[in-house]
C-alpha cells in the first residue's frame, strides 16, 4: 500500500477509535489523526509479532482496518492516560 493508503487508514481508524471510546480528549482532530496513523502501524506490527499474521494485506482487507483500530484504541488509551490529568494554571 502507498502512503496515501496509510494515511487515509489511519485518518478513519482515528475517527473510528474516537468514537468507541468516547470522552474528552486533550487533543483535538490533528491529534485524533496522528494517533490513528501512528495505530495503524502499530497494529500492523503487532499482528506481525503476536499473532505471526500479515494483517497489512491491502486496503480493503479486513485484518488491515482491524489491526489500525486495535492500534488506534490502544494508542488513544495510552495518550488518554499520559496527558489527560494535565491542568492548565
Amino acid at each position: 500500500m502507498g502512503i496515501i493508503a496509510w494515511i487515509l487508514i489511519g485518518l478513519l481508524a482515528g475517527i473510528i477509535a474516537k468514537a468507541l471510546m468516547p470522552g474528552k480528549d486533550p487533543g483535538g482532530i490533528i491529534i485524533t489523526m496522528l494517533i490513528g496513523i501512528a495505530g495503524g502501524l502499530l497494529g500492523g506490527w503487532l499482528g506481525k509479532v503476536i499473532f505471526g499474521v500479515d494483517s497489512i494485506d491491502g486496503f480493503f482487507d479486513l485484518s488491515t482496518w482491524l489491526a489500525a483500530i486495535i492500534g488506534s484504541l490502544i494508542l488513544l488509551a495510552l495518550y488518554r492516560v499520559f496527558t489527560g490529568n494535565r491542568r492548565h494554571a
